[in-house]
């Protein structure tokens, strides 16, 4: 079987002061600091959240 896929993802930019559901993906997401960086399937799902909080994050596959 092959491994499955993830993308790595790291903040690059503030949840303060953004919309209650853009903060909230962030924790979702496990990043709640600039510069934070996690290891995260590529489901849809996750793809989902992270075009919603696209200006805050940073995705390298």
């Amino acid at each position: 079987m092959s491994e499955a896929k993830t993308v790595r993802v790291t903040q690059i930019a503030s949840g303060n002061g953004r919309k209650p559901g853009q903060q909230a993906t962030l924790v979702g997401l496990g990043l709640n600091k600039i510069g934070r960086t996690r290891e995260l399937q590529d489901t849809p799902s996750i793809r989902g959240m992270l075009n919603k909080v696209a200006h805050l994050v940073k995705v390298e596959d």
